[in-house]
Formats: C-alpha cells, sequence, structure tokens
C-alpha cells in the first residue's frame, strides 16, 4: 500500500534524520540462511534469543513469516532461528550491543540493506541492573536510559522510511508497569543513583515516544503502541534478582502479539496486558515529551 501524502512527508523526514555510517562501528555481522519469500511477513524482534521476545518470536512464527532475530549470545540466536524455521518461517541473526549506538547505527543500515521491507518492529530488548553502581553505555549515558529507551528510539527513526513505506505496519514498544518521571536536570542519575528509578524512568520515556511517534504517523498506516505485558514475568532477567515471578512469558507474549495482530487496537495507547490503561502522567504532559524529544535527537545525533 502506498503511503499517504502525510506518510511520503515522515518518509521524507526520517530520511533526512538518518545519520551517515560511523566507520568505526563493529557490529558483528548476521548469521544464519537469509532464503525467504518475498510474500514473507518480516517482523524485527529487539531482545529474541532469550525471555518474553523469545516467547514472542516462537508465538509469530510460522509459514509466511520471517523473524529477525536479536541478540548477543550466539548460540540462543541460533537456537531460536532454527525453532522459527522448523514452524515454518524464516529467521535471520543479528548480534549487535544495544549499550553502543554505533553498532545501533550499523545494524540499522544493515537492515535497510538487507530488508526491502519491515512490517513489524517490536522493541523489546531491556536490562534492570542490580547493585548501587552506576554503569555508562559505550556513548556515556546512563545504561538504563541508553538500553531500554535511547538506542530504540534511534533504531525506530532510522528503520521509519522502511516501515511507513510498508504499511499497513506496526510499531509495538515493550515499556513496563512500573513507570517513574523523568528528572531533566537529571537524567543521567549523577546525583542520586538508583537501578529502580533508571529502569523506571526508562520505561516512562518508551511510552512518551510512542504517543509521540504515533501522533506523527498518524494517517501512514501506521500504528504505535506501547504496553506493561504483565507482571514480574519469569524472565532471566526477573529470576536473577531473587524475585519470585508472578506471570509467564507466554502470558506476556500473549499481549505483545495482541498488539501485532488485533484489527482494532488502535494507536497512540499504553495496555495492561491487553487491556488499555493510563499511564504515568508525565506521559501526558506535552512539555515533557517536547523536552525528551529534542534530548533523544541531540544524544542519538540525529
Amino acid at each position: 500500500m502506498a503511503p499517504s501524502p502525510k506518510g511520503r512527508a515522515i518518509l521524507a523526514l526520517a530520511g533526512a534524520l538518518i545519520p551517515a555510517a560511523h566507520a568505526t562501528a563493529q557490529a558483528p555481522a548476521p548469521t544464519g540462511s537469509f532464503e525467504r519469500a518475498m510474500h514473507e511477513q518480516v517482523i524485527l524482534i529487539t531482545g529474541s534469543t532469550d525471555g518474553l521476545g523469545r516467547q514472542v518470536a516462537l508465538t509469530l512464527a510460522g509459514p509466511g513469516t520471517h523473524v529477525i532475530v536479536h541478540g548477543r549470545d550466539r548460540p540462543r540466536g541460533e537456537e531460536v532461528v532454527r525453532a522459527v524455521q522448523a514452524a515454518g518461517g524464516s529467521a535471520r541473526l543479528y548480534r549487535f550491543d544495544l549499550a553502543d549506538l554505533d553498532q545501533v547505527r550499523e545494524f540499522a543500515e544493515g537492515i535497510l540493506s538487507d530488508y526491502e521491507r519491515l512490517d513489524v518492529l517490536v522493541n523489546n530488548a531491556g536490562i534492570w541492573l542490580q547493585g548501587d553502581e552506576r554503569r555508562l553505555s559505550a556513548d556515556g549515558h546512563e545504561l538504563h536510559f541508553a538500553v531500554n529507551y535511547l538506542s530504540h528510539y534511534l533504531l525506530t527513526r532510522m528503520l521509519l522510511p522502511r516501515i511507513v513505506a510498508s504499511g499497513p505496519a506496526r510499531i509495538i514498544n515493550v515499556a513496563s508497569g512500573y513507570q517513574r518521571s523523568i528528572d531533566f536536570e537529571d537524567v543521567m542519575l549523577e546525583r542520586g543513583y538508583d537501578a529502580g528509578r533508571g529502569y523506571a524512568q526508562s520505561k516512562l520515556a518508551q511510552v512518551m515516544f510512542t504517543f509521540d511517534l504515533a501522533r506523527d504517523l498518524d494517517g501512514t498506516g501506521v500504528t504505535v503502541n506501547t504496553l506493561h505485558p504483565a507482571t514480574m514475568m519469569n524472565t532471566t532477567m526477573v529470576l536473577s534478582r531473587g524475585a519470585v515471578p508472578r506471570s509467564s512469558v507466554e502470558e506476556g507474549a500473549s499481549a505483545v502479539v495482541n498488539l501485532v495482530e488485533s484489527a482494532d487496537v488502535g494507536t497512540g495507547r499504553y495496555f495492561s496486558g491487553q487491556r488499555q490503561a493510563r499511564a504515568h502522567a508525565q506521559a501526558y504532559d506535552l512539555e515533557a515529551r517536547a523536552r525528551l524529544a529534542r534530548l533523544s535527537r541531540e544524544l542519538a545525533g540525529l
């Protein structure tokens, strides 16, 4: 389906935002067979070698579906590729580190080169660190903010021309019900670092980005939604913290897949599970969202 006039304008804007390749980027090359039918729906899921992302990939796998698998662990990634193929679909593994924006740029450029369409983008990968040590990304940003939010912001912006051109298409940002307001005077948590605060503000940033992007893409055929998939799923992240799971990755994957496949989910919405819900109050603050957008463009080099 050809994009609407507004969609063409968004395409032009997104194309202008794509930065030049960084010669220093060292993202590993993709692995796995690259044989897929031209009519297949192409789905990219970040963090799909484990936990929720893996379950989403396996749930969506089947004839007519090509899954772009992302993760840093080659054996686990190759296992997901084989599982998708066994279900009748096709898949390819890309290994890169979301904590390095140069690798994110190189990965996005590789996807734009390797694929003529991108029907679904699921920004799923995330971290929640333990301990009191403030950790930074390769670019010097607080690590939760960098991995959970900023890397996905840059990736989405770079892939936007292909997503719009593939419309109708969908973008799903996997956030959390645990959200805390962003202190724009201390986004990188240099004063009074707390890992929970870092995680919670990064997840709120995802929600705020979702609302703005849905507004920008109105009329293009691309829907953008975000969700808290389920509470304390039995993921590696939860189990490694010694926490007792309260739900399963299967439950969370059902909520994500609902936003991928359902016809009536709308756009610019926040869900808790499969029900529309209300996010943190700051997500509806237009001035705060504008500040986040300006900061994000600056930090991502757009």
